[in-house]
């Protein structure tokens, strides 16, 4: 497999880290992990580790705490449903993130592990389900219309130094309302050039759940054709369609068509919780939670966004909050028990 690297937002070099190969046969699920590769070397002397360790205390940080995958879909000033948002609503939350301490990162950084942001500041993940022309149409220009959710972003990020606009857009053949595979190929490039990742929602927006193997490789496999042959980028992770997985997970993650081969590094469900941090025994690839953004009303009064965002500040001992180094996984010694085994060598306890 290739490698995979991201620059962080904090000045450091340039780290690849590996995918751990699959592992299983046929009857077995693959387990898909980040794996820091040789090139990635841990802090390596006792005084530079003792100032490091003191750093990440200064800051508290905990890079074994829960990350908000946070679930839009349409941002529209009249919603049809419950999964709409206005534009009003979605700068606010973007705002108040911003106030929170959080700094975006994408599905691909999260599921490798790549969380390269500023010491004390916490990782947020914008995913977009179904490619709607609310969340990004490009003007005469080619620029976004600002009252697109990437519009939206792109402004908020600019008032607020160090919240990076980035997020990961889930198409479907929909492709945010374009038509013909030039325009098509326009926006998905222009998401690329600007450091937004595209992830796979399949091709059609099937329910998976029930379907026999090659029905749901055949969506898979479709929605990342449908991706490479306009950017030539292969996406990293899938969102499945209504959250529902398939009845054998490992057919979500990894699969061969014809024509296809994909391997992915994490797939994302529908709810309710934030989710475990890369690092953390509890990372699951095959089934990564998100949260939906919404307010604290019905069910949402604890399972959707404002909740959680206000449960995560009232219990920050749980929150991922960062070192600032990409080369070291840190932590309160206490919670050594929750740590990978396979991040041994790079962890940071103080």
């Amino acid at each position: 497999m290739g490698r995979l690297g991201i620059l962080g937002t904090t000045g450091a070099a340039l780290v690849p880290l590996t995918l751990a190969a699959l592992a299983g046969c046929a009857d077995q699920e693959a387990k898909v992990v980040a794996q820091p590769a040789k090139a990635a070397k841990p802090v390596a002397s006792q005084e530079a580790r003792k100032a490091a360790a003191a750093n990440a205390a200064k800051v508290k940080a905990n890079e074994l705490g829960q990350i908000p995958v946070l679930m839009y879909h349409r941002i529209v000033a009249k919603p049809a449903g419950t999964d709409d948002r206005t534009p009003e609503q979605f700068r606010t939350e973007l705002e108040r993130l911003a106030k929170d301490g959080y700094v975006p990162i994408t599905a691909r950084e999260y599921t490798t592990g790549q969380i390269g942001i500023p010491a004390g500041r916490h990782p947020v993940v914008l995913t977009f389900d179904d490619s709607s022309p609310s969340q990004l149409t490009l003007d005469g220009s080619g620029q976004p219309k600002p009252d697109t959710a990437v519009g939206i972003l792109m402004d908020v990020a600019r008032k607020h130094p160090g919240f990076r606009p980035v997020a990961t857009f889930y198409v479907i053949k929909d492709m945010f309302g374009t038509f013909g595979p030039e325009a098509q190929a326009q926006t998905l490039g222009w998401l690329r050039d600007n450091h937004f990742d595209v992830g796979n929602h399949t091709r059609d927006h099937l329910n998976l759940r029930g379907k026999p193997q090659d029905q749901v490789v055949g969506q898979v496999a479709a929605g990342h054709k449908l991706i490479t042959s306009l950017i030539k980028d292969a996406p990293a992770t899938l969102a499945l369609p209504y959250g529902n997985q398939p009845s054998t997970k490992d057919w979500a993650i990894r699969g061969d068509s014809a024509d296809v081969h994909y391997r992915y590094t994490g797939v994302f469900l529908a709810g309710y919780t934030p989710a475990a941090s890369p690092f953390s025994k509890d990372f699951d690839p095959l089934g990564i939670p998100r949260i939906r953004a919404m307010d604290k009303v019905g069910d949402c009064a604890r399972f959707c966004s404002t909740a959680w965002l206000d449960w995560l500040n009232a219990h920050p001992e749980d929150r991922y909050t960062s070192d600032g180094d990409i080369r070291t996984v840190a932590y309160p010694k206490f919670k050594a028990p929750y740590v990978a085994q396979r991040f041994t060598k790079y962890t940071l306890p103080y």
